[in-house]
């Protein structure tokens, strides 16, 4: 009996020494490959040159188009140089935090029948002040809910409140606003519904006609005003992006069959390279069929996360840049597309430091501009696109 459980266990402790070898060849295969990838990635010989002394809104005015950013109150009022140079490079603005319910250090309703319009304001003059187009972003989101909101809202009030909302929001910057993402981040395949929505407070309080519901108020407050859906995860070639493009094509498809007021979509843009790969041919279809529909496209948060990415910082600004141009060069082929914004404009500021930082502790590098506001090749590829795109 125990020559049988010696044996047993030498056979299990080989076993065992067999399935970790298996194991750290699988790992060091993985790794292998992700190297090749990312070399893949980069061309130490390409060029980002660029000719002229324009700035980017410049570039992208000569060929029909606007470019710009986000940023918040706080930090445009504490750095008067980087309020300068979102006023060079851009002809539109987008507020980060401030026509949100709630977000960051700002609070637009603090209450069910309360509204704190001093922060969303102030961006409202801003833009004004310096001739940029303002964006309003967001009217409906499940991600920026007041604390409030889980205690006191139901299916009897929900619509009231809606309503409320997007009256007198959307009546108060009349006028002022070039679009409004109206709805945010409402699909979600991976939530099992047919339809592709995603489960939110307003799915369930409301029904599936919410999204028309917003767009129709939203119309009635601003008929002037550019109304889009916007969302993430539409640009890489993996069966999770390609199952919300199909899911948000649908729904563009369902709007527009309703006589649903919208008038574009957005496309957030936030870039991975190193984790996903890219195909120009897929996303150019899936353009071409919104643009099908009538909508217009503007591509609203752009950046390019570094995380996946080595730590060497002139080998990272290539690939940084070389996917910068990469994607704008298929996305403005599209004609429908009239805008581009990066979500932000300096490295300094990028939500990505905080959200998605690098294991190495680096600091990130997805933006425009590094840290002290200089351009970096990210620039350069930005201008090259918008010098090459076709005239809208």
């Amino acid at each position: 009996m125990n020559q049988i459980f010696k044996l047993t266990s030498r056979r299990n402790f080989l076993f065992a020494l067999g399935a970790l070898a298996a194991s750290s060849t699988v790992v060091i295969s993985r790794i292998l490959e992700r190297h090749q990838d990312i070399e893949a990635l980069d061309n130490p010989q390409r060029n980002f040159t660029v000719t002229q002394e324009l700035s980017l809104k410049q570039r992208a005015a000569a060929k029909g188009l606007f470019y710009g950013t986000t940023s918040t109150k706080s930090l445009l009022a504490a750095n008067p140089a980087y309020m300068a140079a979102i006023v060079e490079n851009c002809s539109m603005f987008v507020p980060e935090w401030e026509f949100k319910w709630t977000a960051g250090d700002t609070t637009l309703r603090p209450g069910f029948d309360k509204f704190d319009f001093t922060a969303a304001d102030w961006i409202a003059d801003f833009a004004a002040t310096h001739k940029l187009l303002l964006r309003g972003h967001t009217l409906v989101w499940h991600e920026s809910l007041p604390k409030w909101f889980k205690d006191t809202v139901n299916r009897e009030n929900a619509q009231q409140l809606l309503q409320n909302h997007i009256q007198t929001v959307v009546k108060r910057y009349a006028g002022k606003i070039h679009s409004w993402d109206v709805v945010n981040e409402a699909i979600e395949p991976d939530d099992g519904r047919d339809d592709g929505l995603r489960i939110t407070p307003w799915l369930e309080s409301l029904g599936t006609n919410y999204i028309d519901l917003a767009f129709r108020l939203t119309a009635e407050a601003d008929p002037k005003a550019l109304l889009f859906y916007n969302d993430y995860g539409l640009d890489y070639d993996t069966p999770k992006h390609e199952a919300k493009r199909t899911a948000v094509l649908k729904l563009l498809e369902r709007l527009k069959s309703k006589d649903t007021p919208i008038h574009g979509l957005g496309i957030q843009g936030h870039l991975s390279p190193g984790k996903y790969k890219f195909n120009s041919q897929k996303l150019r279809q899936f353009l071409a069929d919104v643009a099908s529909l009538g909508l217009k496209i503007i591509i609203t948060e752009m950046d390019v996360a570094d995380n996946y990415l080595p730590q060497d910082i002139t080998l990272r600004d290539r690939i940084i840049a070389a996917t910068y141009e990469d994607y704008l060069s298929t996305v403005l082929d599209e004609t429908a597309v009239i805008a581009v914004l990066t979500w932000g404009l300096s490295d300094r500021y990028s939500w990505l430091g905080e959200f998605k930082p690098r294991s190495d502790k680096a600091a990130v590098r997805p933006l425009p501009l590094d840290q002290k506001l200089r351009r970096k090749l990210a620039w350069n590829a930005i201008a090259r696109a918008f010098d090459n795109a076709p005239i809208r």
